[in-house]
């Protein structure tokens, strides 16, 4: 399995037709299936019991829903699809990396983050170069019963201007932390001025503390590019691309050790580049391993974090010529495998088409890099693994 070539083999199952139905397309070590009910920008969490748990967006890209589905067979089929957002229509999908994002936290309580749409509520703060209520950064976790989700809350009550995507992550103890980046209302203006934004719960989503800059470095942030955030036992770490000086646009990651009270960082990779890429980052542990993935000038990379001093030393490309390469996302198996998958060809409006490549613990490839077409306009992969080791791609 570990040296077979990642080729296609020509054979699909439906199944789940009754419960939200996925079409797998399987080979030796990954499987591809779809995203049920035909929905896009799909988010997967597999928790410690071993239930899928996923998130995905359907309906108008401007302002359409976002659904939650539930698996205890690795997406071989799925549970009855639960509306997250309160409103109807308050969720986005246009632009790629403004959609949900999902973590799973104590008890198996889920969490969700999303930016609103323009008719999403509650607004966010007004916006005074356009003197209108900005979009919201809207939360809401599933009740007690795991059967519906909370009425949506907008977190940010000192920050505005949200555009690129937020994210969320959740602990074992309760912690829920949201980070976003936005400006300091109050403060100056431009994506050299725009801060890192994280608001912490202690206990468990039921209330969250006014958001507070996450760094005292004066990076800026890329307006609309997503961060991501990731819980891990004792650290929380944030990746993130800047705006200094508006055209280094460097990837950046951040750690806490106090629960995202304080964090350091350092700079990972730098671009300079006079143009927004739209680009998201990905996060997943490898046993003790923590490891981020990014975009860079059309070109996917991932690499382990040095949790002893904060940074990333050695980057690892996706094999193969970059050039239109987007949306990295990892997974990780148990013998240290890692699996990452990105989108190739997309852009604004328009699809492309899923790749991926399994790489050892050492970061040396296995077998060859596979793809097939279909991802959809504004969509991108999620990625899970098996309990024995091989791998799903949702798309």
């Amino acid at each position: 399995m570990r040296t077979a070539a990642l080729t296609v083999v020509v054979v699909a199952a439906i199944v789940g037709a009754a419960r939200g139905s996925a079409v797998a397309v399987k080979h030796d070590a990954v499987a591809l299936a779809r995203v049920p009910h035909g929905g896009i920008q799909p988010e997967a969490v597999v928790d410690a019991r071993g239930v899928l748990h996923m998130l995905y967006f359907s309906g108008e890209p401007r302002g359409g829903d976002l659904f939650y589905v539930r698996s205890t067979d690795d997406g071989a089929t799925f549970s009855t699809p639960v509306r997250v957002n309160s409103q109807a229509g308050s969720a986005i999908a246009t632009g790629t990396i403004r959609g949900g994002q999902l973590a799973v936290g104590r008890a198996g309580r889920v969490h969700v983050v999303w930016n609103g749409s323009d008719g999403a509520a509650p607004r966010g703060l007004v916006n005074p170069a356009s003197g209108q209520p900005s979009a919201p950064l809207l939360y809401t976790r599933s009740t007690p019963d795991g059967t519906a989700f909370e009425p949506q809350r907008n977190l940010a009550r000192r920050s505005y201007g949200i555009d690129g995507g937020g994210s969320i992550a959740a602990d074992e103890t309760g912690g829920v932390y949201v980070a976003w980046h936005a400006l300091a209302a109050g403060g100056a203006n431009g994506e050299d001025h725009r801060l890192v934004w994280i608001a912490r719960s202690n206990d468990d989503g039921g209330t969250f503390a006014e958001e507070a800059p996450a760094w005292k470095e004066a990076t800026g942030v890329c307006s609309c590019c997503q961060l991501r955030v990731f819980a891990a036992p004792r650290a929380l770490y944030l990746l993130y691309r800047s705006a200094t000086a508006v055209t280094h646009r460097d990837i950046y990651v951040l750690e806490s050790n106090d629960k995202g009270g304080t964090f350091r960082g350092s700079l990972v990779q730098p671009w300079t580049i006079g143009a927004c890429p739209m680009s998201s980052m990905s996060f997943t542990a490898a046993g003790p391993r923590i490891l981020g993935a990014w975009e860079t000038a059309g070109q996917v990379y991932f690499g382990e974090i040095d949790r002893a001093a904060t940074r990333v030393p050695q980057p690892i490309a996706a094999p193969g010529d970059g050039g239109t390469r987007k949306h990295p996302r990892l997974a990780a198996n148990a013998r240290g495998d890692v699996l990452v998958a990105w989108t190739e060809g997309t852009a604004w409006q328009r699809g492309g088409s899923l790749a991926w490549q399994i790489f050892d613990a050492t970061g040396a490839p296995i077998g060859a890099r596979g793809d097939a077409p279909g991802i959809g306009v504004w969509s991108f992969p999620a990625a899970i693994a098996r309990p024995d080791g091989s791998f799903v791609v949702f798309y």
